[in-house]
């Protein structure tokens, strides 16, 4: 799959949620919520790294680790949605003035 089609299924789940949200509590997660609940994923995905390293007892870190990881793509696909993102313009992006920073750097220190 790719990133345009990751973000479909994601919506489509998100979809999915928000009719049992609307249920259950009368109304869907709005873009606060999803992003709390990505708060809450990176500290479960971070439990799990720490078990991984032996700081912490968990079974099954490593299994764990890579439902976190997709747990978090999902909620930051969902929210790209949410937000009206152009996920996959605005990562390229990131990386050119990532890849810039890095250039201007290591310049720098060979200047020294």
């Amino acid at each position: 799959m790719n990133l345009p089609e990751l973000s479909a299924r994601a919506v489509g789940v998100r979809q999915r949620y928000a009719a049992l949200e609307t249920a259950k509590y009368g109304r869907p997660w709005t873009r606060e919520d999803v992003a709390m609940g990505l708060v809450g994923d990176i500290g479960d995905l971070m439990k799990h790294v720490m078990a991984h390293q032996g700081i912490r007892k968990m079974p099954g870190s490593e299994e764990r680790i890579a439902h976190e990881l997709a747990d978090c793509l999902w909620s930051i696909l969902v929210l790209a949605e949410m937000y009206g993102i152009g996920l996959e313009g605005a990562f390229l992006r990131t990386m050119d003035d990532i890849e810039a920073h890095i250039d201007g750097e290591t310049a720098r220190l060979e200047d020294l």
